[in-house]
């Protein structure tokens, strides 16, 4: 009962400020785009993706990542020109002005859009333009982040890097390395991290989702990462989690995500308290609401709702998340005070 009363009296999650700092491209197109677009570009969409449910997806075994991925591919499919780079972005941006977040940095590999856009550069170059477009419509900053995809070679990855390096002043923050850990090794990607790095980008590599917490500390050892895509495993580890304490290197944690692939059983075994406890700055983030159905706000209320976060604890989620992106400083310290404002309102 006690519980009920202090949800009910709880503050609006939507109002709080917030950064948002892992979330794919495609993974974060509307259910009913993803239909239109199907239809407009006479794509059959399997039952999974055109019922407008989320699929039911387990990603622990390679026959459910598999499936997963084919579901992503398909739905990246129906992005074929301009148009759609151009209504995606600007329905993103409306969706996280909507869910209180301030600050986007969206994850891309234009290496998927760029035969039907004519080539990495122009692919590159169109979705820049439309984030700037869309930034300018919503009020929300948006940011990229250049990921490059770990089933393909690391000479891949390098050509990626030095891409985003090109556009470091025109919009580009980060650099990362996507899809299953599992899968090779982080220090193969080390050259393509160098290059990234040297540019003045920000190292952010998935890890510590699918594997362990030593696919994190390869992250840390082999990428210098300063940024971890997920890094929830971490909790695994005591060293690893003060190690990422110590050098306060945020991971972008994805609770709904998490279970929807079977990484964790359910909302409570997500360890958001244990990392919190432990002083591991922590960015909550969507990944892929396409496909997981659940945005960012979504995140905020299952911190609160399966962990007790209080509502200074959400206020200091909201604040770490702000203070691990690549916001400028006044855009930084403006949210940071609308975050406390939110607190005391």
């Amino acid at each position: 009962m006690d519980h009920l009363h202090s949800s009910a009296s709880a503050r609006d999650v939507r109002l709080l400020p917030k950064a948002h700092l892992h979330l794919h491209f495609t993974g974060s197109m509307r259910p009913s785009t993803l239909r239109e677009l199907a239809a407009k570009h006479g794509v059959h969409l399997p039952e999974a993706l055109s019922s407008g449910e989320p699929p039911r997806l387990r990603a622990t075994d390679e026959r459910g990542w598999f499936r997963f991925q084919r579901l992503y591919d398909m739905a990246r499919s129906v992005l074929r020109d301009e148009d759609d780079i151009r209504r995606l972005v600007r329905e993103t941006a409306e969706d996280e002005r909507a869910e209180g977040s301030r600050w986007l940095e969206i994850q891309v590999d234009p290496t998927s859009y760029a035969p039907r856009l004519g080539g990495l550069i122009p692919a590159l170059e169109l979705i820049l333009d439309a984030v700037r477009d869309a930034s300018e419509a919503t009020g929300v900053g948006i940011r990229v982040l250049v990921a490059a995809n770990r089933m393909r070679s690391p000479m891949d990855a390098r050509t990626l890097a030095r891409l985003a390096v090109r556009y470091a002043d025109q919009g580009v923050i980060g650099f990362g390395l996507s899809n299953d850990e599992r899968r090779g090794l982080a220090r193969d990607f080390d050259r393509a991290f160098d290059i990234a790095r040297r540019g003045g980008l920000l190292a952010a590599p998935h890890g510590g989702e699918l594997s362990g917490p030593e696919s994190v500390r390869d992250c840390l050892d082999d990428l210098g990462a300063g940024r971890i895509g997920h890094g929830v495993r971490a909790a695994e580890d005591e060293r690893l989690m003060r190690r990422l304490a110590d050098r306060q290197i945020t991971c972008e944690v994805c609770p709904a995500s998490n279970v929807a692939l079977g990484v964790y059983e359910k909302p409570e075994d997500v360890p958001l308290r244990r990392l919190f406890d432990a002083g591991v700055p922590m960015a909550l983030g969507a990944d892929d609401p396409l496909l997981f159905g659940a945005r960012l706000v979504a995140q905020y209320d299952l911190a609160r709702d399966a962990h007790g976060f209080t509502d200074a604890e959400l206020a200091e989620l909201a604040r770490q998340s702000v203070r691990s992106s690549r916001a400028p400083d006044d855009v930084r310290a403006r949210l940071l005070a609308e975050i406390d404002a939110w607190l005391v309102s």
